[in-house]
């Protein structure tokens, strides 16, 4: 492998990464009403679990409100069940044909509890990009000497750093941006 498809590697791996968070940080409550925070609700369907997102449509009616709308009525009470179950602490209202959820308006106390969050899930993703920067270091070095020059070695390794900075930054501009939409009344 050349240092240019080092660099174009791990530069593919640092993009899933930000990826990665884009959907991580969909999940986080906000206090506004958004279907991404049903991603990973998985409800049982004929014997197997199955996302929620394949048993039903989920639309945003309003700021505040989920509407849940099953493809199967007869699997209403298991999604109800389902979003109930999973750790949201959504209460999901079935009125027979579909599901609503009202979104509550989030305490100080509980945004700061997701601001803490919002900031773990930023600092996983920076620790993921400094290790692809370090195994792409790694690649480098067994490179250095047969396939790359002292001079191309220090090239590759200044550009790896200034990737790595660049989506580091982008990782704190998630981040911060997240916070912001958190504790936003």
């Amino acid at each position: 492998m050349s240092g240019t498809e080092l660099m174009s590697t791990a530069e593919d791996k640092m993009k899933k990464a930000l990826e990665a968070l884009k959907r991580e940080f969909q999940t986080v409550r906000t206090g506004r009403a958004n279907p991404g925070a049903l991603d990973r609700v998985e409800a049982e369907y004929y014997g197997t679990m199955t996302p929620l997102k394949s048993l039903a449509n989920i639309t945003v009616p309003d700021a505040r409100t989920l509407l849940i709308s099953p493809y199967d009525k007869t699997s209403l009470k298991e999604i109800e069940k389902a979003i109930t179950s999973c750790g949201l602490g959504f209460t999901p209202n079935n009125d027979g044909n579909v599901i609503r959820i009202i979104i509550p308006a989030l305490t100080e106390e509980r945004r700061k509890e997701m601001t803490k969050i919002v900031r773990k899930y930023g600092e996983e993703a920076r620790v993921a990009i400094r290790n692809i920067r370090r195994d792409a270091m790694d690649e480098l070095k067994k490179l250095k000497g047969a396939a790359l020059s002292e001079d191309d070695f220090k090239r590759q390794e200044d550009s790896l750093q200034k990737l790595t900075d660049k989506y580091v930054k982008e990782v704190d501009k998630m981040t911060s941006d997240k916070e912001a939409e958190v504790m936003e009344v």
